[in-house]
């Protein structure tokens, strides 16, 4: 049996999980891994070269690092809003008290500031400028419409930039081996779905948002306006998904845009008659299925690397 004592430290421990969002943490690791295999490196570099290099896991881990602050940095600037909309995640989350969630806030900032001095100067300023913008976001311009939901967006595939701009860097590689367009395809798709999740959050949070004066695209344009906005936004994602099936070759990935495009229909034609909190919720989470599938479902560009990465690790180990 634990002692009083043991038990707090224990939900103190998980109070802290809850705040970085230590369950995101581990897809994040493993999106930024498969997209540096499967999209953002050149051709001719194998999947265990950026498994085994050094640099890529240092910038890994930094993005990791400066993701879990921002989560903590957002969870402080919003305890009011989330005691309205999360009544019971915000109790949780209040076990850890907010000068501990600044005290580990700047612990892991000066950690991912010094892992990347291992890298270059230009990789610290990378970072510094990724964690100032989560800052500067999570302060001033989330409260803000449109504003705040482009640049949520943006911070959210950020970190995958710095790793195509390291790959680019690199001197043994030519730049051209690495196909921009798919990339930058992926980030459009990923980045209109991103906008689509965070109109969709706000209409959730309407609530708190309007109590602590959050000026969201629902709550200055209405529910109405917002809906055909993420209409507007789901009908966009065709151009990248039209580009990524069939003007470059993603493997079976095509199989994932196809099926994503038959989900947005059906989230578009439920967001339609969504009124209530629970049901934009439902809403909200079946468009995180749709981006932590899309995560997975990258290694069906190049399934075959699965298969000669298991090879090499049954002949060298």
């Amino acid at each position: 049996m634990l002692s009083r004592k043991n038990k707090l430290r224990l939900m103190k421990i998980v109070s802290l999980f809850s705040v970085v969002r230590g369950y995101n943490i581990p897809v994040i690791v493993m999106a930024q891994y498969l997209s540096a295999i499967f999209i953002l490196s050149p051709k001719d570099m194998g999947a265990m070269q950026i498994l085994l290099d050094a640099n890529v896991f240092i910038l890994v881990l930094a993005s990791s690092l400066s993701i879990a602050s921002g989560y903590i940095i957002n969870n402080f600037y919003d305890s009011e809003k989330d005691l309205i909309n999360r009544p019971q995640k915000s109790m949780l989350d209040r076990l850890v008290s907010q000068r501990t969630k600044l005290y580990v806030y700047f612990a892991l900032n000066f950690l991912v500031v010094l892992i990347s001095v291992f890298i270059s100067w230009r990789v610290v300023l990378f970072f510094s400028i990724y964690i100032f913008l989560i800052w500067f976001y999570s302060h001033k311009l989330k409260k803000y419409p449109i504003v705040g939901n482009l640049t949520a967006s943006f911070l959210a595939v950020f970190p995958f930039f710095g790793i195509l701009i390291y790959f680019y860097k690199k001197e043994q590689y030519n730049p051209y081996e690495i196909e921009t367009g798919i990339v930058f395809a992926h980030a459009a798709f990923l980045y209109l779905l991103l906008l689509v999740r965070e109109i969709t959050k706000d209409l959730e949070n309407i609530k708190g948002d309007l109590a602590n004066d959050y000026q969201t695209i629902p709550v200055v344009y209405g529910e109405s306006t917002s809906k055909k906005v993420i209409a507007a936004l789901c009908a966009a994602t065709l151009f990248p998904v039209y580009l990524l099936t069939d003007v470059y070759d993603v493997g079976y990935m095509d199989l994932y845009f196809y099926g994503c495009l038959a989900a947005l229909l059906v989230f578009v034609a439920l967001i339609w008659k969504a009124s209530t909190r629970t049901q934009f919720l439902q809403l909200h989470n079946l468009l995180k299925f749709l981006i932590v599938m899309g995560v997975f479902c990258i290694v069906l560009i190049d399934p075959s690397v699965l298969v000669n990465g298991k090879k090499y690790l049954a002949v060298n180990f």
